[in-house]
């Protein structure tokens, strides 16, 4: 079993819905949810839009390997409307956005995947929600914790923690 930590995002549709969907479909594809993060509002990063994200982190135990879970997490977000176009330069709005942050302490760097990601530490809509969910936890290559990662982290974007009425049990 590995523990991983993989960010989901949206800015289009029902979140929240889309968001307990996801959740379903990997608990039943690609191991088990053991935690996740309370819902954060972020401004679009890297580009313009009318929606602001949804973002929280799942910490996700698996037996999966790395490629196995990304291609799963693909497929996933296919199905929950998750369009990709091919010629597209840049980020774009979308209905869900499943990226592996970490798979446990490993570094991967494949022609597929790159673990950690490699913006994260960039990120404050990434680094938020995993201060919540593990803050002490050591970039692998930047060995720093979350904490530190966060205080150091260039991006000013807006994030903020947000309730949600329509959270389901995953």
């Amino acid at each position: 079993m590995e523990t991983c930590y993989i960010l989901f995002g949206a800015n289009m549709g029902d979140k929240n819905h889309i968001f307990a969907q996801a959740c379903q479909l990997i608990n039943n594809r690609c191991g088990r949810i053991v935690k996740v993060s309370e819902a954060y509002e972020s401004e679009p990063w890297g580009f313009e839009a009318d929606s602001w994200f949804l973002n929280r982190v799942i910490v996700l135990e698996t037996e999966l390997n790395p490629e196995c879970l990304l291609v799963e997490l693909l497929e996933i977000e296919s199905e929950l409307g998750r369009v990709r176009y091919a010629d597209r330069q840049g980020y774009a709005s979308r209905t869900a956005d499943l990226d592996i942050l970490y798979f446990g302490n490993r570094i991967i760097n494949t022609e597929t995947l790159t673990v950690p990601h490699p913006r994260l530490h960039l990120r404050r809509f990434a680094l938020e929600p995993l201060c919540e969910v593990n803050p002490d936890f050591v970039h692998p290559i930047l060995q720093m914790t979350q904490v530190e990662l966060l205080q150091l982290c260039p991006d000013d974007s807006i994030v903020r923690v947000i309730k949600s009425n329509n959270d389901e049990e995953l």
